[in-house]
């Protein structure tokens, strides 16, 4: 499967996830859905996966962990807030950098419609 193909996976079951659920619940309840969802549809998924910083020829395990990684390829960054800060944008760009992957996705649930808290990132 390509990497267009995946996202768009993701993005279905994202949307899938925000239509029964709504806005103005845990990040930890939208993980545990999209998840469910994700598995459902066929992805291979891991969460919670470490990330260890990389600080010049020294792997530093600092508690870093992206929410859901699908087909070791795609990061799924996950939020339940106000908006999309550029913190959060800085947050998925440092995990493809460390991880080594070219697409990640930041999706906050804390939206009336979902393709307002939606944002793709390919580095």
């Amino acid at each position: 499967m390509e990497l267009n193909q995946i996202t768009e996976k993701i993005i279905g079951c994202a949307i899938e996830v925000h239509k029964f659920l709504g806005p103005g619940l845990l990040e930890s309840a939208y993980e545990e859905c999209l998840s469910y969802e994700l598995i459902k549809a066929g992805l291979k998924i891991e969460r919670q996966k470490p990330v260890p910083v990389v600080y010049k020829e020294v792997k530093l395990d600092c508690g870093y962990r992206i929410d859901i990684l699908v087909e070791n390829l795609v990061i799924i960054e996950l939020k339940a807030t106000e908006g999309i800060t550029t913190i959060h944008e800085a947050q998925v760009l440092t995990y493809l950098k460390f991880a080594e992957k070219k697409i990640g996705l930041l999706i906050n649930f804390n939206v009336l419609r979902l393709k307002d808290g939606l944002k793709r990132f390919i580095k």
